[in-house]
C-alpha cells in the first residue's frame, strides 16, 4: 500500500498539469461512472486486464462479451488473473451468428461459461507455461498447454500470439476462441 502511494505521489509530481485537467474531467463524469471496481477512476496506475482489453482495437468483441456477461467488475478486481484473450479475428472464425446469439440476454449463462473458460486464477507468465501443463479455469474446466515448433498453444488449437502484463494479472492474446468441453 505504501509503495502504491509513493508511486502515485511521484507520478503526480511529474504530471501536475495532467492531474489538474484529469481532476476536472473526473468531476464532470462522476455522475455517469459505473459502480463497482470498474468504476474506480485511476489514470496513474498500470491498467488491469479489462482496461487493457478496452484499449485494444483487436478485442472489441471480447469486451462486448465481458460486458454482456456482466463480468467487468469481477475481472477488474485485484485478481490475480490470467486471461486467454481471443482477438476479434478469433471470434470471426466461429460459425456465423454464434457471437450474436451468445450476446442475447437469454444466453448469458452459456456466454459466462465460455468467458470463464478463458480465465485462470493466478498469474501464468509465458515463461512459466510448460508442454502438457493443465491449468484450472474459473468455470471449473481445465485447459492444456502444448509447445510446438511454431509457438505455444492452448488446447492444441489456440496459439498464443503475445503476452501482456496487467496490474491484476497476465493477458495471453490467442488466435482462437476456447470452447469448454461438453458437460458429462
Amino acid at each position: 500500500m505504501m509503495t502504491a502511494l509513493s508511486m502515485l505521489f511521484i507520478m503526480s509530481c511529474n504530471n501536475t498539469e495532467q492531474s489538474a485537467s484529469s481532476a476536472t474531467t473526473t468531476t464532470a463524469s462522476d455522475n455517469t461512472a459505473p459502480s463497482g471496481q470498474s468504476g474506480v477512476k485511476d489514470d496513474a496506475s498500470a491498467k488491469n486486464v479489462v482496461q487493457t482489453a478496452v484499449g485494444s482495437k483487436d478485442h472489441t468483441t471480447l469486451v462486448a462479451a465481458v460486458k454482456a456477461a456482466e463480468l467487468v467488475d469481477a475481472l477488474s478486481n485485484a485478481g490475480p488473473f490470467t486471461v486467454f484473450a481471443p482477438t476479434n479475428a478469433a471470434f470471426d472464425k466461429l460459425p456465423a451468428g454464434t457471437v450474436e446469439g451468445l450476446l442475447k440476454p437469454e444466453k448469458k449463462e452459456a456466454l459466462t461459461d465460455i468467458l470463464q473458460y478463458h480465465v485462470s486464477v493466478g498469474v501464468f507468465k509465458a515463461e512459466m507455461l510448460q508442454d502438457g501443463q493443465s491449468i484450472g479455469q474459473v468455470n471449473g474446466g481445465n485447459i492444456t498447454i502444448s509447445k510446438k515448433a511454431d509457438g505455444v498453444y492452448v488446447n492444441g488449437t489456440a496459439k498464443i500470439i503475445t503476452s501482456i502484463p496487467a496490474s491484476n494479472g497476465m493477458i495471453h492474446v490467442i488466435d482462437a476462441v476456447l470452447l469448454p468441453p461438453a458437460a458429462k
